[in-house]
Parts: structure tokens; sequence; C-alpha cells
């Protein structure tokens, strides 16, 4: 950790923090679901996946790749290791995945932008991971600066809740440094939530101590969430898990998400990728329990099929909903938070595959009970490209969500009887006393999309969506404010960065 003097200068109060903080921002509340989760599979199903799970890690096992430390946690909790095959006897991870919690809060830097995931939670987060990014000239490999423009749009959303992590991948700084830049972005364009770094451990050690930077001392707060991929099928390797139990024994959550390409790294059946899906997320959880019991952990389903005549991976598919919403399921079987979901496609442009492919998986996500929703704006060409207009487009399209996620008002104002009685037969209810008092929060509204005449449309330039994005995006930009840090804190951070970088010399991976 940080030693004492730097983090007195680097701390100073969430409160005082707060108070400061001049950001015109709102954001809306995270999602709570009023609506009942799309349960697709019978308890006979269910009951079938979790026996074949455990068959799974009882008999084939899960690798445990160049991580000595973690085959020998196993050995202590009473596994069966057999070089770097690791077999979990019938009820042990079940076991072991029972003291992580079911729901938990994740803290920012204002206070008013925490964030609890779980229970009928949904948290929105944008793009995570593509090397190239396209706008209006383009495709082009990802710089810092775009990265930067994402956190700023993420931070004027109000549909947002969370910045994200990696929501692009900026080429220009050596990988090795990159992250201390993409953390300081983060922690100064925006302070709403954010996620921490997971590719190499000591990466993740230092979002650790930036964080302990910021918050003037974590204690035991869990101020990062972070995306922990297994390398399905049935492996862990240590990259990966030496970024989780960097996070678990400080007290921040992970997303145990097994990466599935049905058809390449999982059966093309949906209950045989719900097994596997199942049978490594509960191996991640149970690990991150050894490494600290209690540990914030959430149960992930990245879910895509692929085209046999291609190779490429496909998105918005039935197939695909129908693991998202059964993983839910499982998710809720286990007690733990779920994470799924995102505005997928494979387009490579915002066109209409893009949007039809997009509107499947989010409403699949909202529907299967998802609580950590990743790649909610912005993702393209299959997660390979994050693209400005879009996730203005998708960040717009969010606000459904809210308002689906609320259900239908069954009170006295929603039934609108005194509206029916006054209006009677052949009148229409435009000026009638229920109309007034309602009718400003009555329909969900796109700030984006164009409902004008054709006329009108035809005069101000005929302009599509990508074209009505742009602008909206620029207008986003152009109102952003940076939100307040302390000053001494600000300094803190800048420090640490500038002295880790010094630490390292350029590096490619």
């Amino acid at each position: 950790m940080v030693d004492q003097a730097r983090r007195k200068r680097g701390g100073g109060g969430a409160a005082r923090r707060a108070a400061r903080t001049t950001t015109k921002v709102v954001t809306a509340p995270v999602i709570h679901r009023a609506i009942r989760d799309y349960e697709i599979l019978d308890d006979a199903a269910l009951e079938t996946i979790e026996t074949n799970a455990e068959t799974v890690l009882a008999e084939i096992g899960v690798a445990f790749v160049e991580n000595p430390a973690a085959l020998q946690r196993w050995r202590d909790a009473g596994a069966d290791v057999d070089g770097e095959r690791v077999r979990i006897p019938r009820g042990l991870a079940r076991k072991l995945c029972a003291t992580a919690p079911a729901r938990f809060t994740q803290i920012a830097r204002n206070p008013e932008r925490s964030v609890e995931i779980g229970g009928r939670h949904l948290v929105l987060a944008p793009v995570y991971g593509p090397p190239f990014v396209r706008d209006a000239r383009g495709r082009r490999y990802a710089t810092m600066a775009d990265f930067e423009t994402f956190v700023k749009l993420g931070h004027q959303s109000p549909w947002l809740h969370h910045s994200g992590g990696t929501v692009c991948e900026p080429t220009d700084i050596p990988v090795n440094k990159r992250h201390l830049d993409m953390l300081m972005a983060h922690m100064t364009l925006t302070d709403k939530p954010f996620m921490g770094s997971v590719t190499e451990p000591s990466r993740a050690r230092d979002s650790v101590e930036m964080c302990d930077i910021l918050f003037g001392g974590l204690n035991d707060r869990t101020a990062m969430i972070s995306l922990i991929n297994i390398n399905s099928p049935l492996t862990f390797d240590s990259v990966m898990m030496g970024a989780l139990e960097e996070y678990a024994a400080a007290n921040q959550a992970c997303i145990i998400s097994p990466f599935i390409v049905g058809g390449a790294m999982a059966p093309v059946s949906v209950m045989g990728t719900l097994t596997q899906v199942l049978a490594e997320v509960m191996a991640g959880v149970a690990y991150s329990q050894l490494v600290r019991p209690g540990a914030p952990v959430v149960f992930g389903a990245f879910v895509t099929s692929i085209d046999m005549n291609s190779g490429a991976p496909t998105f918005g598919t039935p197939e695909a909903s129908q693991i998202t919403y059964g993983a839910g399921q499982l998710a809720r079987r286990l007690a733990l938070p779920y994470r799924s979901g995102g505005a997928f496609c494979g387009s490579k442009l915002p066109d209409a595959q893009a949007a039809y492919e997009s509107a499947n998986s989010l409403n699949a996500g909202l529907l299967s009970g998802v609580n950590f929703m990743l790649h909610a704006c912005g993702w393209l060409e299959g997660g390979l490209v994050a693209d400005f207009e879009k996730f203005v487009m998708d960040a717009d399209q969010l606000g459904i969500l809210h308002k689906m996620a609320r259900g239908i008002a069954t009170d006295e104002a929603g039934q609108a009887m005194d509206a029916i009685r006054e209006v009677g037969p052949g009148g229409h209810y435009l000026g009638c006393a229920h109309t007034q008092a309602h009718y400003e929060s009555a329909f969900w509204k796109s700030n984006l999309l164009d409902y004008k005449p054709f006329e009108t449309w035809a005069e101000e330039g005929a302009r599509d969506t990508r074209a009505l994005a742009s602008a909206k995006m620029r207008a986003m930009l152009d109102a952003y404010e940076e939100p307040y840090m302390d000053p001494a804190t600000r300094e803190a951070l800048s420090d640490y960065v500038a002295r880790r970088k010094s630490e390292m010399p350029d590096a490619h991976i």
C-alpha cells in the first residue's frame, strides 16, 4: 500500500470532496427492477445443469496454469490436484461460493454515484476492450485522446451509472504503462465508479494503490469491479488469476466471466454451454473465496455463437438470449450478482444490423436479471471497435431499460378512471385533467431520434441517425465540465503515476 504520508496528502474525506464537486450532470438512479425476471428453464432442467456441472468439476476438472500458489490453495481445500489439473469434489465449490456476498456496494468518489450491485438492481457500464475506434473519419487504432473522450461522454450520459474500464485500448502508450493513464482518466474526468486493470497482476496492484490514494485509504471498502475472463474451456491462466488474487485480497470485486463462443469454446447446445458456464464460474468464484472468504464476486456470462461458414462470432441471436436467461437463473440459485448482456452486435457500422442485434441483446439482459451490464453502449464489430456515434445512440436507448424496469403503474393515477369518466364517449384526452397532470412523464422520449414531420426533417438537412448522434456527441463534449477533485489528491495521484512509469521500461506486453 502507499505510505502514510502519501495517504494523508491524498485524503481529506469523501464528504469534503463531494461537497466541492461542481458537475451539473444528473445521473438516473441505479435501475431497480419492479418487473419479473424471465425464467426460461424449469427446475428439473436447472437441477440437471447443476448436477452436470458438478460432474465436470469432479471428473474432468479445470486447469490452473502456471500458478503453483493456486494449486496449493486447492490442495489445502481438499481438491484432487494432478499436475495443473484440479478436480473439485462434489459440493466443495458450491460450499465455497456460499461465502461470497449476494450484493455489495461499489463506492464512487462522489458518494451520490456509488452503486449497489446485486439484488434487483441493474448497473449500466459502457463498452470494454476494443483496440479500434470509429467515428465519421472511419476506423482507426484507438489513442489515449479517444479514451478520454469516451470517459467524458460516459460522464455526460444520464443513463450510465458507471465509467467502465478499458473503454478502448489506447495503443499510443506502451501496454505496461497505459493502465496508469486509463485509471487517471477515470479518476479525474468523471466521478462515477470505474473498473481496474487485469492485464498483469502488478497492474491490478497499481489499481488498488491508486484507489487507496483516491479515497484516502480503502479500509476494506470496494472501490473497483474488474473483469476476470476464464480462458474457456475450463482453463484459468496465471495472468487473470494473478489479478483476481490481488483484487480479492484487497476486497475489490471481480466478475468471474467465461468467454464463451458457442461451437468454438463451448458446446453448440444451450444446455451444454450452460453446464460449462456454471462449472467455470463456480470454480472461479470458489477460488476467490479461497483467497479471501467474503470477497465480492459476480457471476459472469459473456456468450455468443459462431457463424459456421465464416467462423465469425454472431450476436443478438436467440441461442445467446436463451443462455443469458438460463445463466441468470443459475446465478440467482447461487445467490450471486449477475453480469451479462450489452449492446452486442457484429455489424461494421451503426446500421440496421447493429440496431437489431443490440436491441435483442439489451432486452435479454434486462429480462434475465442482470445486475451489472458491461458493453451497454458503444460496441461495434464484435467488440473490435468502440464507435463514438453508436456510444451516443446506445446510451440514449438505455433510457428505455430504465422505463421498462419500473413496470406498469397500478395506482389510482395509473388506472386513469377519472380521465375515462371526464372524456366519456366520443371525446379526446388531449385536454383532460389527467393528461395535463401527467403528460410530461407519461411517455419516454428519446433525446436523440427525430420525430419531426418530413418537411421539417428535410429542411434541417435530412439527417440520419448517425448524423444526429454526431451532433449530439459534439454538444455533450461542449457541455462537459470536469468534476472537482481535491488538489492534494490529484497531486498524489500524479506523483504515483510518474513514479511508477519511471520504474518501467517501455514494453509491448
